[in-house]
Formats: structure tokens, sequence, C-alpha cells
């Protein structure tokens, strides 16, 4: 996980300039990364989606999809508005970089 976290901070870094060009308060956007791991344990970034696929392929995914959205929405959201109501039964699995 180390080197998914320096991969996606160097994409990032890279069109950091090109990013929210208008400088607009609360802009979020969610990238699709897609990575392989090859039989060393090494970590390869395949590409980089701005749309990524958000259509459900198997029951995993129907699993992950909705808590990836309201986790997300709870990280980028909420600090602006806060809900009024806070579902805290689950942990968020996901992580601000």
């Amino acid at each position: 996980m180390p080197r998914i976290k320096d991969l996606i901070i160097d994409t990032i870094l890279s069109v950091k300039t090109q990013l929210n060009p208008n400088k607009r308060k609360h802009v979020f956007e969610l990238f699709g990364y897609d990575f392989l791991i090859d039989e060393d344990f090494r970590v390869w970034l395949i590409e980089v989606n701005t749309n990524p696929y958000f259509g459900i392929a198997n029951e995993y995914i129907a699993d992950l999809l909705p808590k990836m959205i309201d986790d997300f929405t709870r990280l980028v959201v909420d600090p602006i508005y806060p809900p009024k109501f806070v579902d805290s039964e689950r942990e968020n699995l996901f992580e601000l970089l």
C-alpha cells in the first residue's frame, strides 16, 4: 500500500497545475487507478481514469461501490456541509491523500 499511495501522489503532483485552473473552492474529483502487482510483488501503475466505471460487474463490486461513494462523500462533502445525522456504525476504509 505505501507504494500505491506514492504512485497516486506522484500522478496528482504531475498534473497539479492543470487541476482546478479557475481556483474554485470546494472542488473535488474522483479518479480511478488501475494497478498491477507482478509475481515479485512489485506494483505497476497501468492507467488513471478521470471517469471511472461505476457499473456492477460482480457481487464484490455491488457491495463495495455504495460504501465507496458513501465514504467519499464523508471525506469531501461532510466537512463543508455537516450532516444532521451521522452513521458511525461502519469505519471509513478510504483515505484522503
